[in-house]
């Protein structure tokens, strides 16, 4: 009896430690992604391309292979993200192995709507993150 508790301490100990260690990475994981999803609202609201479009990542300048056409498309189908007014960091998920991780952003689009913006953001290769897409989801209008 006293052989397995004093087992089950130590992997319990060793279990506490191992979350030690990665919830610091967890929450880096978070700060930079909410950092590259700033800096790229940041860089739509200066009309800065090039900025801009240096958070994409590898598959989405794959579909847009240019600066102009990522930044046109980002006007069309995305204002609420090129046009914030208010924003502001939601829910945080990674992928249990890290590489993907989900920041959801709540902003006020042009016209005062409020949407979700769930941004999918990819780990590259030197341990940054790009962003992946981004999914919009509309606000339902408050009751009255």
């Amino acid at each position: 009896m006293t052989r397995s508790f004093r087992s089950m301490s130590i992997l319990a100990a060793s279990l506490l430690a191992v979350l030690a260690i990665l919830t610091p990475a967890r929450a880096d994981d978070a700060a930079s992604a909410r950092a590259v999803i700033e800096s790229q609202i940041t860089a739509f609201l200066n009309d800065d391309m090039a900025a801009a479009y240096s958070f994409a990542s590898p598959s989405i300048k794959q579909l847009y292979p240019d600066q102009g056409r990522f930044f046109d498309m980002v006007k069309r189908g995305y204002q609420p993200v090129y046009r914030p007014g208010n924003f502001a960091f939601g829910r945080f998920k990674a992928a249990a192995d890290g590489s993907d991780l989900v920041q959801e952003v709540i902003i006020q689009g042009p016209g005062g709507q409020d949407w979700t913006a769930l941004y999918s953001l990819e780990r590259q290769p030197d341990g940054s993150f790009k962003i992946d897409g981004v999914q919009m989801i509309k606000a339902a209008a408050p009751q009255t």
